[in-house]
């Protein structure tokens, strides 16, 4: 059980086809607004922010298991008895163990350039920078160190962020919305040894080409017990790959016919 409700954005259709798409770290669920307004509008999309990020309660405990205890509650306070579940990055490990946590509530899986095994060392090391405290004198400096990280980010891209993720730091700053103990237990869950979806599962394998988070051996796991219901594409883009193109994002998600 859970023990709080998380902070959801809705978007597209109503009476669509369900589809929940999780963030990754330090992220927030209003992200997919660009993706689900410009490409998956006959969707109902919904879009959490998970717990420790946005406007979700940001206590503790972070764990993977208790991300999916939360992402199905929200299921089941929409009336979800099954959906589409489209993960990137951390989210992509989430929406992983909740397939395989509670199978017959997943139609199909998405995992966008998912962080699943990573390196400890790698893992350990984000971890540690996470724990480094990053305040903004204003809106204008938050906006060029995210322009910094996001080269190929568009300025609407970046000016929504701003809008929807900076907020008042104690000491008078600015900050993004977000728990940093929670980035720290994020890192180090996306450390864990590889598991692939359940077997039979319709996945869907997302690699961006210009990352190396998709580590090889969950390639090998997944398509060992996935066999004809894997299918894996490649798009031309850095791990941030909603942000970096979200027209072709939204295309790859849309072209992937609802059952």
């Amino acid at each position: 059980m859970t023990d709080a409700a998380l902070h959801v954005h809705r978007y597209g259709d109503p009476a669509g086809t369900p589809l929940i798409v999780l963030h990754g770290v330090q992220a927030h669920g209003a992200r997919w607004r660009r993706v689900a307004e410009g490409h998956l509008a006959d969707r109902l999309v919904l879009a959490p922010d998970l717990r420790g990020h946005g406007r979700s309660p940001h206590r503790p405990p972070w764990s993977v298991e208790r991300h999916v205890a939360d992402v199905l509650a929200v299921m089941d306070a929409e009336g979800l008895d099954r959906a589409d579940l489209a993960g990137h990055s951390y989210g992509g490990l989430i929406a992983l163990h909740l397939a395989r946590t509670a199978p017959r509530r997943v139609q199909r899986l998405v995992l966008l350039d998912p962080a699943i095994g990573l390196d400890p060392a790698t893992a350990a090391a984000r971890a540690r920078d996470a724990m480094i405290p990053r305040t903004f004198a204003d809106a204008a400096r938050a906006r060029a160190s995210l322009a910094a990280r996001w080269p190929a980010a568009s300025p609407e891209t970046l000016d929504d962020e701003v809008r929807e993720h900076l907020e008042p730091a104690p000491d008078g700053r600015s900050r993004w919305r977000f728990e940093p103990a929670a980035i720290v237990t994020a890192y180090s869950e996306m450390a864990r040894p590889p598991l692939p979806p359940p077997a039979g599962l319709p996945t869907h394998l997302v690699i961006a080409t210009r990352s190396d988070t998709v580590r090889p051996e969950f390639i090998v796991a997944c398509r060992t017990a996935l066999g004809p219901a894997l299918t894996i594409s490649e798009i031309d883009t850095g791990h941030m790959l909603y942000i970096d193109d979200p027209a072709g994002t939204g295309t790859l998600l849309a072209s992937w016919p609802t059952p």
